[in-house]
């Protein structure tokens, strides 16, 4: 922003992305960050094997394997999606990615509102959609939003003329958005108006 560029923001939204973890996926890329013999083992034994069943007073369903995420409420099920996700930034061409647990941002910056809108729009559609594609995972469409941040100036130039689309749907452009708690706005306010966000 203070060197004139304009910031596009993608907030992707994964969903259930704890849950959605597949075990054979997620297997494959552990043995590439060279976890291996007992570690491995241990992650096989955790994620494989596992069954569920639902019981209501003295019913009860039949038993069906597990074959994506980890147990509810587990420490590692947060840590098998990082794993998971992890090779994410390593495939964007023109964008880079904020990742804190299951919040993903993507981010490129342009003077050109012609070459911010070709770059999201590529990686977006490039890349993440084979990227979550490949990784059995399912974005939210509906739910993932997109922001322009720049000056006043360059945000009204901006703002009403881009066009971010995944899979020929069009993403909904926000002027606000709580990220990790902290509400941001298109120039990076911190008025009551943001404190108010909904």
């Amino acid at each position: 922003m203070d060197a004139g560029l304009v910031d596009g923001v993608v907030f992707l939204d994964l969903r259930k992305a704890f849950d959605t973890v597949d075990h054979k996926i997620l297997i494959k890329k552990l043995k590439i960050y060279r976890v291996q013999n007992t570690a491995l083992k241990w992650f096989i034994s955790y994620l494989f094997d596992r069954k569920q069943f639902c019981k209501v007073g003295s019913a009860a369903s039949s038993t069906k394997n597990i074959r994506c995420g980890g147990p509810q409420g587990s420490n590692l099920g947060p840590l098998s999606f990082l794993l998971h996700v992890n090779d994410l930034p390593n495939c964007l061409r023109h964008t880079s990615a904020k990742m804190y647990a299951d919040d993903t941002n993507l981010t490129a910056c342009s003077d050109d509102i012609n070459n911010l809108q070709a770059n999201l729009n590529s990686d977006l559609n490039n890349i993440i959609h084979q990227w979550i594609v490949a990784n059995k995972l399912t974005l939210n469409v509906g739910k993932t939003e997109y922001m322009i941040i720049g000056t006043r100036q360059k945000f009204k130039n901006f703002s009403s003329k881009i066009n971010i689309n995944i899979g020929g749907k069009n993403l909904t452009q926000v002027v606000s958005k709580k990220v990790l708690g902290i509400i941001i706005d298109g120039q990076l306010r911190w008025d009551e108006k943001n404190r108010q966000h909904k």
